[in-house]
């Protein structure tokens, strides 16, 4: 991967950093919808940081063990969390991350995915989104925010609900495409993020705007981050204008000043 320029900011920190410091190790726990991002990002921030990252996988919610608020509670060790907003709010409230290092990184809309091969339905309007959900044999979603979206919400608010019982399913833990690749589901909805690294499906586009949901993702130093200054710079240059490319091009939206400002963490 081509050596990405930083803003000047995290240059700066990252600079004042590396000069005359020993590398270390940045545990890093994060969702799945940012997943995508870092790990593109992540051998050029080690280039020019010095700092190995140490990537560790997990849901912002949820009773499975490997759910980042779980593994944080029963001891496990952190330096940064990305994870969706809502629930980072829960770990500051908690007091789990250090105050004042919460940045806003990205807005991660919903899309839907198709088997590679079969027809790329036209999802552009509500009705058209309507018309392809009822002609859908079966259709997935995942047991995350976004899922609990198409599930309770944008069933309803297509007034299919009633239909789509018997055909739309959830899938937990794994991505929604991957099932929809080896065609198990007609239709797959998650966030573009997670649907797009997946081989195997066309993406079709976004949910229509009047019906989309858009989770935020955030991250913060721990409280107990061993590397606070490394954590910082990590955040920094992920929300710098050079990296939030990448982030782009992997399906998620930079957060506009004024939406930083207001901090939604899920807006429909």
């Amino acid at each position: 991967m081509r050596k990405l320029p930083f803003s000047l900011s995290a240059a700066l920190v990252l600079t004042a950093l590396s000069a005359g410091v020993r590398a270390e190790q940045i545990t890093v726990m994060i969702s799945g919808g940012f997943r995508a991002a870092l790990e593109q990002l992540a051998p050029a921030y080690e280039k020019q940081s010095g700092d190995q990252l140490v990537i560790i996988p997990g849901p912002s919610m949820g009773k499975t063990p490997q759910a980042i608020p779980n593994r944080l509670a029963r001891g496990e060790k952190a330096d940064v969390v990305i994870m969706v907003g809502d629930a980072l709010t829960h770990l500051q409230q908690q007091q789990q991350t250090l105050a004042g290092s919460r940045v806003e990184l990205a807005d991660s809309p919903i899309g839907v995915v198709v088997k590679k091969g079969t027809a790329v339905p036209d999802i552009s309007s509500d009705e058209k989104l309507r018309n392809v959900l009822l002609q859908a044999k079966s259709v997935a979603y995942s047991d995350s925010a976004s899922g609990r979206y198409v599930s309770t919400t944008l069933f309803k608010k297509l007034q299919i609900d009633g239909q789509m019982q018997t055909k739309a399913q959830m899938v937990e833990r794994i991505p929604v495409a991957s099932e929809v690749a080896k065609g198990r589901y007609s239709l797959g909805f998650q966030q573009v993020s997670e649907l797009l690294p997946v081989p195997g499906v066309t993406f079709a586009g976004e949910l229509p705007a009047d019906v989309q949901y858009i989770t935020r993702f955030a991250g913060a130093v721990t409280v107990h981050a061993a590397h606070r200054a490394q954590g910082e710079a990590l955040l920094a240059f992920l929300a710098s204008p050079a990296a939030q490319k990448v982030v782009n091009a992997t399906g998620m939206h930079s957060v506009t000043a004024q939406a930083a400002t207001k901090q939604p963490d899920a807006v429909p």
